[in-house]
């Protein structure tokens, strides 16, 4: 039926080599920057204080070191593929090359849900922390423009009112969208500057908190266990990696770019394994000081490394790491759009979906139908969702697309074994079930909602390929027009 008709790695390769349509731009150092850009964001600026509170108490620790393994194995195995397939579209296009087209269809919707939905519920946060550090300096968004509608918005005065449309969100995401037009090498410059914000801010932190971290914060490490599976206990550590996984995700998106590379074979291994090493040791030192710093107990706020830095009598860090907040959340915006733009251009390339999504702008060479499209829909999303409603599939999403890429690997390795890896995932027959059982662990670990939604998902999914995808593969119609021969 040409469910799994595959596209062969070496024809993969030969289309990297003759489409020139995406301007080859990126060097390592921008990739590693691109990973930074997506990885430090939520997870460090609002995950660590509400999982520390909710889930795993200082144990916390664990729960980002435990996310972080998973992540890395996969990590090696995104690595091997981007530097053996350097064409955009991520897990998508390793999934074809693997294991068919259906797989690449699950994996290409899937994302989606990775990055559509990620921009989304990280424009809604960068929009609170936008009007909270204006309300710092005496400007004021008017409440019905703050936020999704029907949400209740706490005003200066100690009165509430009624948002009815988020307009900060909105206006952030039009403003990336035009970037990511203009230009991938203008992205990326744009997109330095901002990390560089963002880590001087995080770093700032670590050296100014350390001193006041106290060892009796830490104790008991792993609080016991309340009776709700969710709540401390070992199980609260497994529940709270599978919550803080969210702030591990973005390096995968570094593999979207590899057609946009100057040298793909070399530099996507260091930008995918570079800026998710950097980012895990950051995650553990900041979430060890906060918690070390005051208590668990206490961080369960929108803005916990802010109230950290209060409370340790640092008030003049609060604008600072909320201005840190900001830049973050806005790279994250960045990349996570990229992404989708680049995996939608790669499905309508391969004929999933409609011919005039994959036009390439004449003068910026870049896939500014893809772009747009992903802008206005990230935009009327962050416009009228709440960030509960935004973020729940975004994990899961992602885990799932691991678990194939990490058996995808395994699935090559066996049945072309002597093809030309620039960059070999080590002891791939442990590390690449590792990432795939570790992702389906931590998939298991999240709430049942949520597992529904996907399957929901993933009927739409379904409906929209056997009702155009399929009739349109141009991989499915090579492969009928020469049996019909």
């Amino acid at each position: 039926m040409g469910l799994f008709t595959r596209k062969t790695v070496q024809a993969l390769q030969q289309e990297a080599e003759t489409d020139h349509s995406l301007k080859r731009a990126l060097s390592a150092l921008n990739l590693v920057m691109l990973g930074i850009g997506a990885i430090i964001g939520t997870g460090i600026f609002v995950l660590t204080g509400t999982v520390a509170a909710q889930n795993a108490g200082p144990a916390v620790v664990l729960s980002f070191i435990f996310a972080g393994v998973a992540s890395v194995f996969a990590a090696l195995c995104y690595a091997e593929f981007a530097s053996l397939v350097p064409i955009a579209g991520s897990a998508y296009t390793y999934g074809y090359a693997t294991l068919g087209e259906l797989f690449a269809w699950i994996i290409g919707w899937d994302l989606i849900l990775e990055y559509a939905l990620g921009a989304t519920t990280v424009s809604i946060g960068w929009s609170g922390y936008v009007v909270s550090f204006l309300d710092g300096i005496g400007i004021h968004i008017p409440a019905a423009l703050q936020a999704a509608p029907g949400t209740l918005v706490h005003l200066a005065n100690g009165t509430t009112a009624t948002a009815a449309f988020n307009l900060p969100a909105v206006f952030i995401i039009a403003v990336i969208t035009t970037l990511l037009v203009i230009g991938i090498k203008e992205s990326a410059n744009t997109n330095n500057v901002i990390v560089f914000i963002k880590l001087a801010v995080v770093v700032l932190f670590i050296l100014l908190v350390t001193r006041f971290v106290n060892a009796h914060n830490w104790t008991p490490f792993i609080p016991a266990n309340t009776g709700a599976r969710e709540h401390f206990g070992f199980t609260g550590v497994m529940t709270g990696a599978g919550i803080v996984f969210f702030a591990y995700i973005g390096f995968d998106a570094v593999s979207t770019a590899a057609q946009e590379t100057k040298n793909p074979a070399r530099d996507m291994p260091i930008g995918i394994i570079g800026s998710l090493l950097i980012c895990t040791v950051l995650y553990i030192l900041v979430s060890a000081i906060a918690t070390g710093a005051m208590s668990y107990t206490q961080l369960d706020v929108p803005d916990p490394i802010a109230v950290v830095a209060d409370h340790v009598g640092l008030g003049w860090m609060s604008q600072l790491i909320k201005l840190g907040a900001i830049a973050g959340l806005s790279s994250v915006i960045l990349v996570m759009l990229l992404g989708q733009s680049r995996v939608f251009y790669s499905m309508a390339r391969d004929g999933l979906l409609p011919q005039f999504v994959n036009k390439v702008h004449p003068k910026f060479q870049t896939p500014y139908v893809t772009s747009i499209v992903t802008g206005v829909a990230v935009a009327i999303a962050a416009g009228f969702l709440t960030i509960r409603e935004a973020a729940s599939l975004v994990s899961i999403g992602t885990l799932l697309a691991f678990v194939i890429v990490s058996a995808g690997i395994i699935v090559l390795r066996r049945r072309e074994p002597d093809l030309k890896r620039p960059f070999k995932t080590p002891v791939y027959w442990l590390t690449a079930p590792l990432g795939a059982l570790s992702a389906l662990y931590l998939m298991v670990s999240l709430p049942l909602r949520t597992w529904m939604r996907l399957i929901i998902w993933f009927v739409i999914g379904m409906v929209v390929y056997f009702g155009y995808g399929k009739a349109h593969s141009h991989t499915s119609l090579k492969e009928r027009a020469a049996a019909a021969k």
